[in-house]
């Protein structure tokens, strides 16, 4: 099999500071609090196979991939607080008359639905290029995590 017949996978690791509250929740989650959240970002594509070219064997720059996840997930979501947009509205407009960066979501903010929310987000940024998103792996902190991998999503008939 040529190289160029091959798929392989690049990954990036981001880090981003975010809060959330957990509307409604019955444990300590329901109250406010951060995390550090590591973000890993794996791609499937083919290196460019052309002899001479500066990026010949190379899927993507790790610069360019860096740039997509920074512009569309990391600079939404570092130093933000997310809750679901069923918080009370009367809490929700006196925060923001303290704070800049709150992010109200239709979904409970949860790091699984967050990692959902972040594949939604790249893949539909994605769908443009040669190489689509075969992995997230989302770090609430350094023991816990949700990943997401695109082959237990395939379906086969």
């Amino acid at each position: 099999m040529s190289a160029s017949d091959q798929y392989i996978r690049v990954t990036k690791q981001f880090s981003f500071e975010m809060a959330h509250a957990l509307m409604g929740y019955d444990g300590p989650c329901k109250n406010i609090h951060g995390h550090t959240y590591q973000l890993r970002v794996t791609l499937l594509g083919k290196a460019i196979q052309k002899a001479g070219e500066p990026k010949d064997g190379m899927m993507i720059d790790f610069g360019n991939l860096k740039k997509l996840v920074c512009d569309y997930v990391i600079a939404k979501y570092d130093h933000a607080l997310l809750l679901n947009e069923n918080t009370p509205r009367e809490l929700v407009e006196s925060m923001h008359q303290h704070f800049e960066n709150i992010l109200l979501t239709s979904f409970q903010p949860t790091c699984e639905n967050l990692l959902l929310e972040i594949k939604e987000q790249l893949s539909y940024i994605l769908q443009s290029t040669n190489y689509s998103l075969c992995a997230l792996r989302l770090n609430e902190t350094q023991t816990s995590y949700a990943e997401w991998f695109l082959s237990d999503n395939i379906k086969i008939n």
